[in-house]
């Protein structure tokens, strides 16, 4: 029987995944497709019982149902239960829902493909579900140590204590100091397509070759990017952690790990059209 997954969000329109995994499908003869699902925070509940009632085989969790679908599933594993953060649900035999995070695991590689020189403090810029994931991984790792800044302080302050040697800065305090990261990573939705225009925080003061992320790979080069690169940082867009979070869950589900390459290249094409 032809099995079925989906990402839920909202808003969900711009999501490149059913793109993504269809084309993975196809390339690895798997009977199976993929569909966008558009579900608001007060039907996320809803929405999950309807997908456990007709047999979705798993799916992905996108902004803003990250850390408010936990109640709603069976069991969380190591990587949701330490991030606080779901991305990615599978089914066991029994028929149970289990949530997991492959953010942080997609950003780091990601990163390692961009950059083997990554050294210094970090600068994580948010404090949602994804900045979580990306930090826990990031110290995982070796990375750090981790600073956090966010428009909302208490946040900030709330996800560095959360991390083992995690400091907050208030946006004001992070543009000053920008200079002495040796990787930035933007992590909110400002300067996304369909989201908030503008940029999280001025860039002008990071050092020249700083490697700066932003999660974001839709548009290619966000406006906080644009402005990072005029400043003389090396920046890299989203579309390799998206690509490596969506392996690691495609691997979950269907026991095979797909080809990266050759879909960083297709969803690059299609994103910059």
């Amino acid at each position: 029987m032809k099995k079925w997954y989906a990402v839920v969000g909202d808003p969900i329109a711009q999501s490149m995944s059913p793109v993504m995994h269809d084309q993975w499908f196809d390339e690895n003869d798997l009977d199976a497709t993929y569909i966008p699902i558009h579900a608001t925070a007060g039907s996320l509940e809803q929405t999950i019982n309807s997908l456990r009632t007709l047999g979705c085989s798993g799916w992905n969790v996108t902004v803003p149902h990250k850390q408010a679908i936990i109640p709603f599933l069976d069991e969380v594993d190591e990587s949701a239960r330490v991030m606080n953060a779901v991305n990615t649900v599978y089914q066991t035999d029994q028929g149970k829902l289990i949530g997991a995070n492959t953010d942080g695991a997609g950003f780091v590689k990601s990163l390692e493909e961009f950059s083997e020189s990554v050294t210094g403090p970090v600068l994580l810029i948010g404090a949602g579900g994804a900045a979580r994931g990306i930090a826990f991984a990031l110290q995982s790792a070796g990375y750090g140590p981790l600073y956090f800044t966010n428009r909302t302080a208490s946040r900030a302050a709330e996800l560095a204590t959360a991390m083992d040697e995690g400091h907050a800065l208030s946006i004001e305090e992070a543009e000053e100091r920008l200079g002495e990261f040796g990787l930035v990573v933007q992590t909110t939705s400002v300067g996304m397509n369909f989201a908030q225009e503008g940029i999280p925080l001025d860039p002008k003061n990071i050092a020249s070759g700083v490697v700066v992320a932003d999660i974001i790979y839709n548009p290619l080069e966000t406006e906080f990017l644009r402005q990072a690169k005029q400043a003389g940082a090396k920046t890299m867009n989203g579309v390799g952690m998206f690509v490596h979070q969506g392996a690691l869950a495609f691997d979950k589900w269907t026991g095979v790990y797909p080809d990266t390459k050759r879909m960083t290249d297709t969803i690059t094409m299609k994103v910059g059209g």
